[in-house]
């Protein structure tokens, strides 16, 4: 089970609120680089094993500091969470913008990182299995790398092949919308979107519609309560991105850890965690009353 592999405690340490089978663990970070990217790398600081890889595309127009608590909070559950700033031309605009590029760099980093001797996870990383985060346009870019697809204007190569090593991706404040207009998405991994029920900047209903649209395997829509555009970045409306005019009634603190929460476990149940797959399909949905749920197995 992934829990021993992790190291991380058992599942009978869940908190009464949110009924969680996994207690986050504590958390270290330093700084690196992937390809061209300055990188912030979060991993749980006394798992023991190998631990998979979560990528997290940045929302456009946002710095990847803005993600640090976000990403604590997922590394915490069994993940190295790497949150590169990727800047680059997007149409007449440069600035963070991701691309489908960036899952052959970061399994290219890796690789490397896990053979430095002078690196923190020498030996630590499960170098073939990875997952996707995304906020806004970085979740799009992910709704791309799900369908194996170079589409304008999240591929900048001349051709995207999906790796094997990519199992699933989560996706928050992401829709795939064009022109009022959600083309079918033939995804290659499960997908979960995960909703502020309060965004005025990727609206609810176009992530159910979305959502409808997600056409093979597993998937899931988790809608939260109170949450909007800038749910999982540390604060409200980050400097330099694009603002948003829907006022948040949750807390930051509250919405970074619904999400992370549900992100992470729903992940973990796609590489085989059957707690983590109880929680989020069974359990989690009547525990946590700041969210609705649905799925597909």
């Amino acid at each position: 089970m992934l829990t021993a592999l992790l190291g991380l405690a058992a599942p009978s340490t869940a908190t009464a609120e949110t009924a969680s089978p996994i207690t986050p663990a504590a958390v270290s970070t330093y700084q690196s680089q992937i390809t061209n990217d300055g990188t912030s790398v979060y991993y749980p600081t006394n798992a023991t094993g190998e631990l998979p890889v979560a990528l997290l595309l940045q929302g456009g127009k946002v710095h990847r500091q803005h993600y640090s608590q976000y990403a604590a909070a997922v590394a915490s559950y069994g993940f190295v969470v790497v949150t590169p700033n990727h800047r680059r031309l997007n149409f007449f605009d440069t600035d963070y913008y991701t691309s489908t590029s960036q899952v052959g760099e970061t399994l290219s980093w890796m690789a490397t990182e896990n053979a430095k001797a002078s690196s923190p996870l020498h030996g630590r990383i499960d170098t073939d299995t990875m997952v996707l985060l995304g906020h806004s346009f970085g979740g799009a870019t992910g709704l791309s790398i799900a369908e194996d697809k170079c589409s304008i204007p999240f591929c900048t190569t001349l051709s995207f092949d999906l790796p094997a090593a990519v199992k699933a991706g989560s996706f928050y404040g992401t829709n795939n919308a064009i022109l009022g207009i959600h083309p079918s998405i033939d995804n290659q991994i499960p997908v979960q979107l995960v909703q502020g029920q309060s965004d005025g900047m990727a609206e609810p209903a176009q992530a159910e519609n979305t959502y409808a649209k997600i056409a093979n395997g597993r998937k899931q829509i988790v809608r939260v309560s109170g949450a909007n555009h800038y749910g999982i970045t540390n604060v409200q409306n980050p400097s330099g991105a694009t603002a948003e005019t829907s006022a948040q009634t949750s807390t930051q603190a509250a919405s970074i850890e619904t999400a992370a929460r549900w992100s992470a476990l729903w992940l973990r149940a796609q590489l085989g965690d059957s707690a983590a797959a109880t929680y989020v399909y069974t359990t989690g949905d009547a525990a946590d009353t700041s969210v609705t749920v649905s799925s597909v197995r």
